[in-house]
């Protein structure tokens, strides 16, 4: 009888210990996640939908391992599966003409502000740029985060870091935003 009472409550300080590990991780779920969609509410529900996930899924983490990789993976999937839903995309006739692409914005020579730049590179540049330049996280942790190898890392964030620099720079090779990317190892 004591036995199993011991046991319930070391579960119920474990089940608490992880949900206060769940939530120190909140803020920077939310940042990705609004990086991720490029929208607030999106990125709301992204980041509702991820901890709801991980709520159901807490018995498949690894106690006493670092919770953040654990969290963005299972927000990267959930990101990818909506992505891979179809969808219905309206646009004010207005918003159309500003949706210019970016080459014609530098023929133009307009500098894109970086959230607009991260939002045109493509999904997994952008993913891996993200983790390792705003979430500071090491490239072995973004390769278990998305499920990709540690080079395949590697040269998305060298071509995400590549395209951002041109995109900044414009057409006269001198950006106005003079801003370099930290490398991180």
């Amino acid at each position: 009888m004591f036995g199993r009472t011991a046991r319930l409550q070391r579960q119920q300080r474990e089940r608490l210990a992880d949900e206060q590990a769940m939530l120190a991780c909140l803020p920077r779920l939310r940042r990705y996640a609004r990086a991720l969609t490029g929208g607030r509410d999106s990125a709301d529900d992204l980041v509702q939908d991820t901890l709801e996930r991980a709520w159901q899924k807490l018995d498949s983490w690894q106690r006493g391992s670092d919770m953040r990789p654990w969290l963005f993976a299972i927000m990267h999937n959930l990101h990818a599966d909506q992505r891979r839903q179809p969808t219905l995309v309206t646009v004010d006739l207005e918003q159309a003409a500003d949706a210019a692409a970016p080459a014609s914005l530098a023929e133009h020579g307009l500098a894109l502000d970086l959230e607009a730049a991260l939002q045109l590179l493509p999904a997994e540049q952008r993913e891996v740029l993200l983790l390792v330049v705003l979430e500071e996280m090491r490239y072995e942790e973004v390769a278990a985060t998305l499920g990709i190898p540690t080079g395949t890392v590697m040269s998305r964030l060298s071509r995400a870091r590549e395209r951002l620099r041109q995109w900044m720079e414009g057409p006269g090779g001198q950006g106005e935003a003079g801003a370099t990317l930290k490398v991180v190892k």
